[in-house]
């Protein structure tokens, strides 16, 4: 009989409903409070309630919150392209002394290229691309948490997530997926349901980690901005990034949505937060110590990942097969499909070989097109764009494989977490399959759409 009330109850009961219920327990307490306590505000408390009145604001807080994502991928791509630059100029010095180490000591071909042209080359890429984002952007972040506003930005994402049935500690583990979605696996821990817990899983993929962001930076610095300079062009490539992150993040909703309505079926839980006070971020304590050791491990993760990629890579590029390289095999196989995409069989190819680590891509692909057999740098932006323009790259090539870039599988490292947390083989194929059809998908309709309308 009880359990056929209960029934009943959420039969007719709505989210709408049990907010309502929640908002008005709430009410009721803070009267009690307010009639049995008295306590005097600080100015400390009063500067929170203003800053929290624009920043939590319905209207206020979603340009806010844009304008500090903006702000922070400026300062990644406007810091990054020297220091990467120099990293890369070090790394190729130093390659030239073990190159000449190889040869007084009469090292036989193969070696040298397995050891420097694959796994050195390849590891060092990773390096420079990688380490100075990191730099930047894990500093940047920790600022923001440890002045107290990202748990402000879960406050005003609960809002949506709550609308496709998720929960608004997702935001946090998005946070945590635009350093390393593989970090981010393990972050999901903070939210209790399991249902929504698996949602925060399976979508996080679609947050650009950072061993996306040299793809995505370069290529809308190279086609999206080409027609700028200066200080221009970093603002519109910021604008591309912002965009393609914000694609994401609907990605994000839809897919949850979707989700929550068939594959993970519930009621969203209620989201009690409480704000902490604004407050002088420390700067040693946790902004150095903390973006340090949160740079060393995403790298040290990358380093062990993209070393093997970088050798296979090599060992693949080396073998020949009835007169070419399996490689080359691979590609023409890869190429009917990638230009329905409108891309092509290298690229594909080289998000194939990519899979353990979305760094070794971009080389990989390059290694590609030059044919040469080895990881190499191209000798520069301008030296790479031309590389692309000679195998017949358009906006579209580099719209499209940002986009494939941003929705395809996750790396292999972020596969392996996605197991240990869900202990299910199931749920781990199903976080690598729904990317990747969304990503054939899209790509596969703005390919035809811009055909059929004469855009290229």
């Amino acid at each position: 009989m009880l359990s056929d009330l209960f029934s009943e109850a959420e039969k007719h009961s709505s989210p709408q409903t049990r907010d309502k219920i929640v908002e008005a327990l709430y009410e009721k307490s803070r009267e009690t409070i307010n009639a049995s306590v008295i306590y005097s505000k600080t100015r400390h408390d009063q500067r929170t309630e203003r800053l929290d009145a624009v920043l939590t604001s319905p209207i206020w807080g979603f340009p806010i919150m844009l304008l500090m994502l903006g702000t922070v991928f400026y300062l990644t791509i406007a810091g990054a392209n020297i220091p990467s630059a120099m990293l890369a100029d070090f790394f190729g010095w130093v390659e030239g002394y073990i190159t000449m180490g190889f040869n007084f000591l009469n090292a036989p071909d193969w070696l040298h290229g397995v050891l420097v042209l694959g796994f050195y080359r390849g590891t060092t890429w990773v390096v420079s691309v990688m380490l100075p984002p990191m730099a930047i952007f894990f500093p940047t972040f920790a600022l923001l948490e440890n002045y107290g506003y990202l748990p402000r930005v879960a406050f005003n994402m609960d809002r949506l997530f709550k609308t496709v049935g998720a929960h608004g500690k997702q935001s946090l583990t998005m946070a945590m997926g635009f350093g390393c979605n593989a970090a981010a696996m393990m972050s999901t821990r903070i939210i209790e349901s399991p249902r929504e817990r698996m949602l925060a899983i399976l979508t996080n993929n679609f947050v650009p980690c950072n061993g996306r962001w040299g793809t995505l930076i370069l290529l809308a610095s190279l086609f999206m901005a080409a027609n700028f300079t200066g200080g221009i062009k970093t603002l519109v490539s910021t604008s591309v990034i912002v965009g393609i992150v914000l694609f994401g993040i609907v990605v994000t909703f839809s897919v949850s949505w979707i989700l929550s309505k068939t594959l993970l079926k519930g009621v969203p839980t209620h989201y009690t937060l409480e704000l902490p006070p604004y407050r002088k971020p420390k700067i040693f304590d946790t902004v150095i110590r903390s973006s340090l050791n949160n740079s060393l491990a995403v790298l040290n993760r990358a380093v062990k990942v993209a070393a093997p990629a970088g050798i296979l890579t090599w060992v693949l590029a080396n073998i020949d097969v009835n007169g070419s390289s399996v490689l080359l095999h691979i590609v023409h196989f890869l190429n009917p499909l990638g230009q329905t995409l409108g891309l092509d069989g290298y690229i594909l190819m080289a998000f194939i070989i990519g899979l353990p680590a979305n760094e070794i891509v971009l080389p990989v692909l390059l290694m590609g097109y030059l044919s040469t057999g080895e990881l190499v740098d191209a000798g520069g932006i301008e030296n790479i764009k031309q590389i692309f323009l000679e195998h017949n790259w358009t906006w579209l090539t580099a719209l499209n494989m940002m986009l494939f870039s941003l929705l395809h599988y996750p790396c292999g490292t972020t596969l392996i977490n996605i197991y240990k947390e869900t202990k299910s083989k199931k749920w781990t194929f199903m976080a690598f399959i729904i990317p990747t059809v969304i990503a054939l998908g899209v790509t596969f309709v703005i390919a035809q759409a811009a055909r059929y309308f004469g855009w290229v």
